[in-house]
């Protein structure tokens, strides 16, 4: 067979049953060896970068591996932010570029090397990718495609996930190979880590002697494949738990031991708990300032920190937070051995601990009843408040970035068995709905719930063509508030409300999303105020055909509650009174005044 046939042979090798991708000259070879393979299909996207993004939400809910082949130069560059989606989110995915001919690229010729281009379309794409993949080189023989690509999936999948590109000049594609003359990879040994018990008893005699334990769930018991030892080990350990964004899902927002999430936008619940906790126990997150606040030393600071995370380097960041005990290890194993090894063991925190925190969810919920009473506009907490309800616990949620994203992590109750993602590092606009066609696709065209914002969906909105050329019954509800709210409340706190580029009266605006709707002969609903949320969220929910539900919010809508820089995490905007606050506080107040500096919205 020949090397574009063999690329194909060895995806389907590996569970990927559909490869997105925008054909073009310079990978032209590789797609029509489609032609010749029915086990694997591919789906034509509109734009690369939503390719890439189809590809990191394939890899996240589906049991494939996600794909996409692009042509050179232009073709190639345009994955780069959906790349950087996977890179951050620890996602494997992996990218096949075409490339100009061997004897057209610059780097052929000693004379050449400083050119800029010699091909029509060069670019040296594995450089631009290899700070963002864990794995990128373009393809120097035709008989090494078997161990390049055996090399890039077993680097992709261990240790800390993440995206690998593998570019391939056009001569070589149509390259005839002998499979037999071929080598192929061979993984390095696993070094077995001699510690594990020793690590797993002190994790023991730490809850043993705490009073006030909380775990932390994170993004790495996912990407682990751990949900069932993470089951396991809640059986046995019955604390007080906090999530992540990124960690929402792993657990039952009814859960009688969950706070909520934690962090800059966490609810009061569990910020007031990881702060008076004395014993954190940090499973898969990365305890970046989202989740610290601005001043990480101000995190936990009475607390010993139990950190378990398989990259190192996570571990080792010394940006003021002091981590007691580090344990570099993959979660999967750590948690299997320890329900192995500790079968017997049970503990249960502190009664009167557990008590206090159920109290600080009652008292301070983040929908209110009295955002329902509202009567212009949608209130977004009570939309999704009430979206999150009518959903079933199968239901794939995905969500954009900014204002909407965090109304949606900030009111969404998770039922167990649900998925809710974004991409929760990069945090582009336009990830969202490109995401939620790569989801579908991976379910066998299933219902997709898709969170969008009036401003995101204009950075893929091509993508609707895809969504209604494969017939995916995405459900995408656009949060709309005519601008962009999250900048407006950064603008507002540091910049005097100077709304430049941010509203509709500064640049910022929107097309009719309902003419866009008929153009695509896509059905088209609007949600104008709460009393209409019910009926049409009834409505679309119950069909089995792509639906575009237009949500008219408050243009000034806020997020309530968030962090003001400076602040630790337990002293949320807007500021509960003194005597409020002090009453919700077990440790001595953090009082330092903070610099005057600034943070990111």
């Amino acid at each position: 067979m020949n090397v574009a046939d063999y690329i194909l042979k060895f995806l389907i090798s590996k569970n990927v049953n559909n490869v997105f991708l925008i054909t073009g000259g310079a990978i032209s070879f590789v797609v029509d060896a489609f032609s010749r393979n029915k086990k694997i299909k591919y789906t034509c996207v509109a734009h690369e970068q939503a390719a890439a993004m189809m590809a990191d939400a394939y890899s996240r809910v589906g049991k494939g591996f996600g794909a996409t082949m692009v042509t050179s130069g232009p073709g190639a560059q345009n994955l780069v932010t959906g790349i950087a989606c996977s890179w951050f989110d620890s996602v494997p995915t992996i990218h096949i570029s075409g490339q100009v001919n061997t004897y057209e690229l610059s780097s052929n010729n000693k004379t050449t090397k400083k050119v800029r281009q010699i091909g029509f379309q060069e670019t040296d794409i594995v450089s631009i990718v290899k700070p963002i993949t864990k794995f990128a080189c373009q393809l120097k023989n035709p008989n090494e495609i078997k161990h390049v690509l055996e090399k890039a999936y077993f680097i992709a999948n261990e240790g800390r996930p993440g995206p690998v590109l593998i570019d391939i000049p056009m001569n070589f594609q149509r390259e005839k190979i002998n499979l037999k003359m071929m080598n192929a990879f061979k993984p390095p040994k696993i070094k077995i880590n001699d510690k594990i018990e020793n690590q797993i008893f002190k994790i023991k005699e730490l809850l043993k002697q705490s009073v006030r334990p909380v775990l932390i769930i994170g993004g790495g018991i996912r990407m682990s494949g751990a949900m069932n030892e993470l089951e396991n080990f809640l059986k046995k350990v019955d604390i007080p738990i906090v999530t992540t964004w990124s960690g929402l899902d792993t657990i039952d927002y009814h859960n009688k031991s969950y706070m909520g999430c934690v962090g800059v936008y966490g609810s009061r619940a569990a910020n007031f708990a990881v702060q008076n906790s004395d014993l954190i126990i940090n499973l898969g997150s990365r305890l970046d300032t989202r989740i610290t606040g601005g001043k990480p030393e101000t995190f936990a600071r009475t607390a010993k920190i139990i950190s378990i995370d398989i990259d190192k380097h996570e571990l080792n960041k010394k940006r003021g937070l002091n981590i007691f005990l580090k344990i570099n290890e993959d979660l999967k194993y750590i948690l299997s051995i320890f329900n192995f090894k500790l079968k017997k063991f049970q503990f249960s925190a502190n009664n009167q601990w557990k008590i206090a925190c159920k109290e600080w969810k009652l008292k301070y919920p983040n929908v209110k009843d009295s955002y329902f009473q509202q009567k212009k506009y949608v209130n977004p907490y009570s939309f999704i408040d009430l979206l999150s309800k009518k959903l079933s616990n199968k239901d794939v949620i995905i969500t954009d970035d900014g204002g909407h994203l965090t109304w949606t992590i900030q009111a969404f109750k998770i039922k167990k068995g649900q998925r809710l993602f974004s991409a929760f590092g990069n945090s582009p606009m336009g990830y969202a709905f490109p995401a939620a066609i790569g989801a579908s696709i991976a379910n066998k065209n299933k219902r997709i719930i898709c969170i969008d914002g009036d401003g995101s969906i204009q950075i893929n909105i091509q993508e609707l063509q895809t969504m209604v050329a494969n017939k995916l019954p995405i459900k995408l509800f656009i949060i709309n508030n005519n601008g962009y709210g999250i900048i407006k409340q950064f603008q507002e706190l540091y910049l005097n409300k100077r709304f430049e580029a941010s509203v509709s009266t500064k640049g910022v605006t929107n097309p009719s999303f309902k003419k866009i709707s008929n153009a695509y002969g896509i059905n088209y609903n609007e949600i104008r105020n709460n009393k209409d949320i019910n009926k049409i969220l009834s409505k679309v929910l119950k069909t089995n055909k792509p639906e575009l539900i237009n949500v008219i919010i408050n243009p000034d809508q806020k997020i309530i509650p968030k962090l003001q820089f400076g602040n630790p995490i337990e002293d949320l905007s807007p500021l509960l009174s003194r005597k409020e606050f002090k009453k919700n506080m077990m440790i001595k107040l953090y009082n330092k005044k903070s610099k005057n500096y600034t943070e990111a919205n």
